[in-house]
């Protein structure tokens, strides 16, 4: 004869488990066996009657009712407890231990404390445990403090602590189970909230690329049409600059478009992103264009590198407020570009004066394209997003931002960016 496998265990188990009413027919069937084999074979050793037919319909029916112990817990105790009752009451004169029926009332009892809360459990428990015992040991034939009166009243008791201890570990594992769940939904949203930041933050660089350099084609194009016929050589180097800045355009489209590339793809870009390192190319792209620019750093030499992300917005806000300056003050007017670094903050300023606005107020001044000053975004007329974005940039590292024009004329852009960056997820 083989030995039995776990694996034929478990299958007959998985079966009854998803099929509870033909696992509680079989439990019956078991605690009915278990009442008249164990009240019979304690009649071998006692001078008592063999088992009544009274109390082996008793055990019957209180087995059968555990059928419905699924459906009707509660229900299902109070039956069996009172069957185990009456055949106390009834046969308590026979020296026989009628006690075994109480079998039902463990497995009824057991099963309402672990569907239930441990107040009630401990309540439903407490007074089935003191009513089946007092009644054993009044009713009972023996002593009061006979053995089957103390087995009573254990089995009882353990029901009650098993049957919450299950459902503790099921209260707790539902716990977990719904933490994990929870975590799983929290980091979705978080994949998805650093998505659409990303989706943002590409969307920011891509209009700072295209607003920049576009605006400087456009102007020089302009340039060239103006002059084409009276001054060549001007237009040819006019023609030049187009040829630079949209060069210059491809190349930080190509790195910002590259960031999509798949992860370890030899095409990705690899150079740094631009930061104020650099800045003095950008102003040079805008002097050529016949923007007057001036630039003043204090101090001139910082105590140390920038953080990626503070030196990417800076150049950023230099790099669109000074767009902004050409595309709607002209380029006769005059920029100031002032950058101040303090004890935990860096201060951005670019303000211009308004004399190309007012030159062309006046007539199209020479050398510029016609529809250069139209308002546009800095004057807030226009729905460009450079603005929105530059503030949105700003926001985002906890820095605060001031645009709009001057009371003299002119028009100022401040930024304020602290040096200690805090992402939102650490901001606390």
């Amino acid at each position: 004869m083989g030995a039995v496998t776990p694996l034929a265990v478990a299958r007959p188990y998985r079966w009854l488990s998803a099929h509870p009413r033909a696992m509680d027919s079989a439990l019956a069937l078991v605690v009915f066996a278990v009442t008249l084999i164990g009240s019979a074979n304690a009649a071998k050793y006692t001078s008592a009657p063999p088992l009544s037919p009274v109390f082996v319909l008793a055990s019957a029916l209180a087995s059968g009712s555990l059928v419905l112990r699924g459906r009707f817990p509660r229900g299902v105790l109070a039956f069996t407890s009172a069957l185990t009752l009456a055949e106390l009451v009834i046969t308590g004169s026979h020296s026989l231990p009628r006690s075994a029926i109480a079998v039902s009332v463990v497995v009824a009892l057991y099963t309402v404390a672990s569907r239930t809360d441990r107040p009630t459990t401990w309540r439903i428990g407490a007074a089935t445990v003191v009513v089946i015992t007092s009644t054993g040991m009044i009713f009972g034939a023996g002593s009061w403090y006979g053995q089957e009166n103390v087995g009573v009243l254990a089995w009882t008791a353990l029901a009650a602590a098993v049957g919450d201890a299950v459902r503790s570990r099921r209260a707790f594992v539902a716990a977990i189970e719904e933490r994990a769940e929870r975590a799983e939904r929290s980091r979705e949203e978080e994949a998805r909230r650093r998505v659409a930041e990303e989706r943002l933050r590409i969307a920011r660089d891509l209009h700072d690329v295209v607003a920049h350099h576009i605006a400087l084609v456009n102007v020089q194009a302009g340039v060239a049409s103006h002059v084409m016929d009276s001054r060549p050589d001007q237009a040819k180097e006019a023609l030049a600059h187009v040829r630079e800045a949209s060069r210059s355009a491809l190349d930080e489209l190509r790195a910002t478009v590259g960031l999509l590339r798949q992860y370890g793809d030899p095409a990705a870009p690899t150079e740094p992103a631009p930061g104020l390192g650099v800045l003095d190319q950008l102003v040079d792209g805008f002097v050529r264009a016949g923007l007057r620019v001036e630039v003043v750093m204090e101090p001139a030499d910082g105590p140390g590198p920038l953080a990626a992300t503070v030196d990417l917005t800076a150049y950023r806000v230099v790099q669109e407020a000074l767009t902004n300056v050409h595309k709607h003050a002209g380029p006769q007017a005059k920029a100031e570009v002032r950058i101040v670094r303090g004890p935990g903050w860096l201060e951005i300023t670019v303000l211009d004066d308004g004399a190309g606005a007012a030159a062309d107020a006046d007539g199209d001044p020479e050398g510029e394209p016609d529809g250069a000053s139209d308002g546009g975004e800095q004057a807030g007329g226009g729905g460009g997003h450079g603005l929105i974005g530059m503030s949105e940039r700003i926001a985002a590292l906890r820095g605060q931002c001031e645009a709009g024009p001057l009371p003299e004329g002119g028009f100022r852009v401040r930024a304020r960016l602290p040096l200690q960056v805090r992402t939102g997820g650490d901001d606390r």
